[in-house]
């Protein structure tokens, strides 16, 4: 197989980062691009929930830089280069992947995750707790969705699903009672939590789920803007209890 264009793109960043290349390209470090990264990722993945291929082709493709940016920062620091992160990959795909490069049979994709997760741990001993590992950079909800899963993987769960609503409704109570600014922020927490949790019980992903629900609050907004006939400041709680009802028909029907 032959990638001219991937080989291209080395050489430009190569350019860029060299003495006669880009003032601001030399400057960038692992710590100044950490950003760019997160960014990058999060608009490929709109393009992936607008389902818009040309889209995600350019953003991939921003994605891509990064990576072969942060490679080629750590050539110069004589650390790694991008021969050495495509092999790490490739090795640890081939490894985690014995039902097709080896002679391990498997009869579903549960088997498969199990032997993944098995294969994961024997190549890092050096892991102690079934927390270890856990992004502290990700979204919050998508590792507490996380946390609950590995807490949950080795027995400690709910009984049955009863137990997560008393949970949840136990939360709220404390919230509820909470004095200090700090409490209230300590129960709210453990409210989020909580529902995570139930989210987790029945199979729904909470970072997807409240993605879900921005988007359909910010259509249901823009609707209400497009129908109020005075300015937002003015209206009063009825207005806005009616305009919002409006907008749920017909945000709805679309």
């Amino acid at each position: 197989m032959n990638y001219p264009n991937l080989e291209r793109l080395i050489e430009i960043i190569e350019i860029l980062r060299s003495e006669n290349g880009c003032k601001w390209d030399r400057e960038q470090t692992h710590a100044t691009l950490r950003r760019n990264m997160l960014e990058e990722a999060y608009e490929a993945v709109d393009a992936i929930d607008d389902n818009d291929a040309k889209h995600l082709k350019e953003e991939l493709g921003d994605v891509l830089l990064q990576v072969v940016l942060h490679a080629q920062i750590a050539k110069e620091e004589k650390t790694f280069d991008i021969e050495d992160v495509a092999k790490g990959i490739s090795d640890k795909l081939v490894h985690r992947h014995p039902h097709v490069f080896g002679d391990v049979k498997v009869s579903s994709t549960d088997e498969i995750l199990d032997n993944w997760e098995k294969l994961k741990k024997e190549e890092k001993p050096h892991r102690t707790s079934i927390m270890d590992g856990i992004s502290k950079s990700q979204a919050a909800l998508m590792s507490a969705q996380k946390i609950s899963k590995k807490a949950v993987g080795v027995g400690f769960e709910w009984p049955n699903e009863e137990s997560l609503y008393d949970c949840v409704f136990s939360e709220i109570k404390e919230f509820k009672e909470a004095k200090t600014q700090e409490e209230k922020e300590d129960e709210l927490g453990d409210i989020l939590f909580a529902v995570v949790n139930l989210a987790r019980w029945n199979k729904i992903d909470a970072e997807q789920a409240l993605i879900t629900a921005n988007r359909k609050f910010i259509s249901r907004f823009i609707a209400m803007e497009q129908n109020a006939e005075k300015e937002l400041e003015h209206l009063t709680f009825e207005e806005w209890d009616n305009l919002w009802k409006k907008a749920k028909k017909i945000t709805s029907n679309k």
